[in-house]
């Protein structure tokens, strides 16, 4: 089953969508998600290591919103494909609904989760309408990414506490790679605290490759955690999480005239 911490409404939907419970990813993922750590989850397709990821998050939606809390984006989604996005956009309804209709049975009220969707497709009326009325999950590409925290509309980005990196492999040991990890580190200078960094890979080998732009690298600091690995043996561990020194995850030069950290 799913998580304690999750609200009722969270847990009786997955009970009902999932009776053969979580997978091991899930379960691992949500352990060190729940600790606040940064995680890559590593699992073959189809193991729901992406609805872990967006799980945790949806979960802390549907919670009641602070007095005074800033409205905006809360939970970012990049992924590496247009496409890909447009998928986990649909993807997200289901939970999203059955959450929802679950919290109403049960007398609660339901929260209303806005998602929304920036690519280089958007038209310029949605992009209006994203600054103008930011939804709380955004999924958007690494290209993207870096036009917004170029332009006014970072301002809808101060609210975010998530950022999830699909397909993280794709971005390993490669100039897009880079460009991702800097913007990462420039979007978290727009906050008041880091956000949590979840990445989601199906290949990635060895784990490390997809710690950058999955970890801090603000001061230059080690991988918060070990890889949140669907298959540990591949790891070189039978059970339980891997476990190897990982190396320090490279200090990210500030982009000139770049402002300080917050």
């Amino acid at each position: 089953m799913p998580p304690a911490t999750f609200t009722p409404a969270t847990r009786a939907w997955f009970d009902a969508a999932f009776p053969a419970g979580p997978t091991p990813v899930q379960r691992r993922a949500w352990q060190a998600i729940g600790r606040g750590e940064n995680a890559l989850a590593i699992a073959p397709t189809g193991s729901g290591k992406t609805l872990a990821a967006f799980l945790s998050a949806i979960d802390r939606l549907c919670r009641p919103s602070e007095e005074g809390e800033q409205r905006g984006v809360r939970v970012l989604y990049i992924s590496p494909l247009k496409a890909l996005g447009a998928d986990v956009e649909r993807n997200l309804r289901r939970p999203l609904a059955g959450i929802a209709e679950a919290a109403e049975e049960m007398g609660e009220p339901a929260a209303t989760i806005a998602v929304g969707t920036r690519t280089g497709d958007t038209t310029p009326a949605e992009r209006r309408r994203l600054r103008t009325h930011p939804p709380d999950i955004l999924i958007t590409t690494p290209e993207s990414l870096y036009l917004m925290l170029t332009s006014a509309v970072r301002e809808t980005l101060r609210s975010v506490e998530t950022v999830i990196v699909d397909e993280i492999h794709s971005f390993a040991g490669d100039k897009r790679g880079t460009h991702l990890a800097l913007s990462l580190e420039r979007l978290d200078d727009l906050l008041p605290r880091p956000a949590q960094r979840i990445g989601l890979s199906a290949t990635v080998r060895p784990p490390h490759r997809g710690a950058r732009p999955s970890g801090p690298a603000r001061g230059g600091p080690t991988w918060p955690g070990p890889p949140v690995d669907g298959a540990a043996a591949r790891c070189g561990a039978a059970t339980g999480p891997c476990a190897p020194p990982w190396p320090p995850v490279p200090t990210v030069p500030r982009v000139p005239g770049a402002p300080p950290p917050a």
